[in-house]
């Protein structure tokens, strides 16, 4: 890894400064600031000061702006569950809740979307929250992350900018939940750092097919400590036992509004029906040693270290087996914060995390109502614990006893530290200036959004392209479009070319000089979620429509095969009322046609008799049922008796449309459809990109 020289600091490349004490930024006391990109640290890579005021002032603001819906994060789904390490981690960590195979540590685990109010739906193209509140014998452990490795800035200074440019804009209150927008893009496109992230956001990534198809990540760099006081850092990745998957655009517009609590509801149903969720926790586990022999900055959050470098260790499961109770006591008053951790974790001087240690909990402080927030159930420990601390607003607990103070002589049994068995950081000698300068070790902000888009499939390449056309459409200022794709030149000429296309402005890209030439970097085979993809229906949702004289033998199967693959079954009627099959027998259905569209399932069959289909192919909910289903690629399976819809809806056949007329062609619809979406149709239609 290159040494940065601590005596200079590099500009920005697109770094706005002022001579003009009338265009002065300032503090809230008056105070003219020098930098406003960089905190205050001990060294150029060593931790960030508490005594940088200006970003205290600046975090404690914006982390006090509304009350008592979070700033980000607001929109968000919980449940309960436990953690079960595989085998003892002691050679890396003394945290007691990874030790014995036979703990199980309660958890509760709240996703989000992070743009959008509480009120806002649950699928934009958005970054997810994923946050696991570990309940061990030594205290809490929080672990909040998302469900991308990487993020926008490198530093906590930046980030109320940040959240400030991609929410709703200040004069006109709107869009709501979404990036597409001048605030945002302006930002970006002077913020040459987020450029890893803004191939991740655009990525099918931020659309997911459900929460218990996504990945997590801790994102940052921490620590382990091990008995012996040995140090290794690590990086957290928890991943599904299920697969990963995620929608397509135009799939994701019509959930959102046929269903703004689509990933609400299929968490709490796949809970309730016993389909427990599963993950597994994976390390990426490093010595100081390996992390200075890496091309980049392990502290730098804009970066990630490809798993062919350093694979993961898988150390764990996570099963969310409960639903919660009463959403707001729980999903809405838990509060997580990066700085609770246990006895064999650490942090390490990563600038952005320092400042989130910092702003967790005085956040929680305004939306919580006081300092004793930690006493509300969701959030208290499961251990015993005490303590000091008294009075404040909402105090629950009552103290007994004279002595609230230590050191004390009058009461003996009173709490006081433990040496052997408390928290104690990892001991490391730092050395450095007292300096806002920004280490050159992070100056590179595009060969690892290089490396990603060319790890994609082409499917998930053309989605990225489509993404960002559509967002940068949504631009109303040229400026800031010629900015993005002067970046995109950078990221891969044939993205940069795809998307002045898209847009119709060849040739109008701004001539950006980064700081440091972008490298081609070996391509990450773990970056792309089709290529991984694992050929399962297990936890998918098979979408079966019915009409009067279906054949009821082939019903039977497909339920049998289903259930036979975990898949989960819904039946679809063209009224609640239900569908008579062959035989006069009327089946009851889960849905009823118009309440149900195909966007809400992962495959679908279409059972009919020949007098029923008639009607059906009259009515346009049917035909968009059938069309929709085709268009987002998914494997269809019919019956003859069907053709006449398949025929209204302009379906083209291909080997994603099974005629299904016996135990062996359902067989072979099961096996198709196993295989997710049928990609190479895509290229052949209008619609989606």
């Amino acid at each position: 890894m290159k040494k940065s020289n601590p005596k200079t600091n590099r500009p920005a490349e697109t770094h706005q400064t002022t001579d003009s004490p009338a265009h002065t930024l300032r503090t809230n006391q008056g105070i003219p600031i020098a930098d406003n990109q960089n905190s205050l640290k001990a060294g150029t890579r060593g931790p960030v000061l508490l005594e940088d005021f200006i970003l205290r002032e600046k975090i404690t603001h914006f982390d006090h702006e509304r009350i008592p819906e979070r700033i980000v994060h607001a929109r968000g789904s919980g449940a309960h569950g436990y953690f079960q390490c595989y085998e003892s981690c002691a050679d890396i960590t003394k945290a007691a809740f990874l030790q014995n195979p036979k703990t199980k540590t309660e958890v509760f685990t709240r996703f989000s979307t992070v743009a959008g109010g509480a009120g806002s739906g649950d699928m934009p193209r958005d970054v997810r929250g994923f946050a696991v509140k570990f309940y061990t014998q030594e205290g809490n452990f929080d672990l909040v992350g998302n469900n991308v490795p990487v993020f926008f800035i490198q530093d906590a200074m930046k980030f109320p900018d940040l959240v400030h440019a991609v929410k709703m804009e200040a004069d006109r209150g709107f869009p709501q939940a979404a990036s597409a927008h001048d605030t945002f893009w302006d930002f970006i496109s002077l913020t040459p750092e987020s450029m890893h992230m803004v191939t991740w956001i655009m990525s099918d990534r931020t659309i997911p097919r459900s929460l218990r198809m996504m990945e997590g990540f801790g994102v940052h760099t921490f620590r382990m400590i091990n008995a012996k006081g040995q140090s290794h850092f690590v990086k957290f990745h928890w991943r599904p036992t299920i697969g990963s998957a995620s929608v397509i655009w135009d799939e994701a517009v019509k959930i959102n509004g046929a269903d703004p609590d689509f990933h609400r509801r299929d968490l709490w149903e796949a809970i309730e029906s016993g389909n427990f969720p599963e993950w597994e926790l994976g390390l990426q586990v490093f010595d100081q040693k390996t992390a200075d022999n890496l091309d980049f900055d392990v502290l730098d959050p804009t970066k990630i270290i490809p798993e062919e470098i350093i694979p993961l260790r898988m150390i764990g499961k996570m099963v969310l087996n409960r639903n919660v109770d009463n959403f707001f006591a729980e999903t809405e008053q838990v509060a997580y914060c990066p700085a609770n951790i246990v006895p064999g974790i650490g942090f390490s001087h990563d600038p952005l995390l320092q400042g989130r240690l910092f702003s967790y909990l005085d956040t929680q402080l305004s939306r919580l109502g006081g300092p004793n927030f930690h006493q509300i159930p969701v959030n208290a420990p499961r251990c015993p614990f005490h303590n000091q601390q008294r009075d404040g607003m909402h105090q629950m607990q009552v103290p007994k006893g004279r002595a609230n103070y230590e050191p004390n002589s009058i009461d003996p049994t009173s709490p006081r530290e433990n040496p052997s068995f408390g928290y104690k950081p990892f001991i490391e000698e730092m050395m450095g200036e007292k300096t806002t300068l920004r280490t050159e070790t992070f100056a590179d902000h595009y060969s690892q959004a290089r490396l990603f888009y060319r790890s994609l499939t082409e499917p998930e390449q053309r989605h990225l392209a489509s993404a960002l056309g559509f967002e940068l459409a949504k631009v109303e200022l040229p400026p800031i479009r010629h900015r993005m794709l002067g970046h995109l030149e950078h990221i891969d000429p044939a993205l940069q070319q795809a998307v002045e296309t898209a847009l119709g402005l060849e040739g109008q890209a701004d001539k950006i000089q980064p700081f440091i030439k972008p490298r081609t970097l070996p391509p990450s085979h773990a970056l792309s979620l089709l290529k991984k993809a694992p050929a399962t229906l297990k936890g998918r949702k098979l979408g079966i429509l019915i009409a009067d004289g279906f054949d009821a033998t082939l019903l039977t199967a497909l339920r049998t095969a289903a259930k036979a693959e975990k898949a989960a079954v819904a039946i679809i009627a063209p009224k609640i009322g239900g569908a008579t099959d062959s035989t006069g027998k009327l089946t009851a259905p889960n849905l009823s046609l118009s309440g149900a569209p195909s966007i809400f399932f992962d495959a679908v069959v279409i059972l009919t008799g020949a007098e029923s289909v008639k009607e059906l192919a009259t009515q346009a909910a049917a035909v968009d049922w059938v069309r929709d289903a085709f268009g987002h690629l998914k494997v269809i399976g019919h019956t003859g008796e069907a053709q006449p819809l398949l025929d209204r809806a302009g379906l083209a056949p291909d080997e994603g449309v099974i005629a299904l007329a016996d135990a062996k062609s359902v067989s072979r619809f099961i096996k198709q459809a196993k295989n997710g979406r049928i990609w190479e149709r895509e290229p052949k239609l209008r619609s989606p990109g």
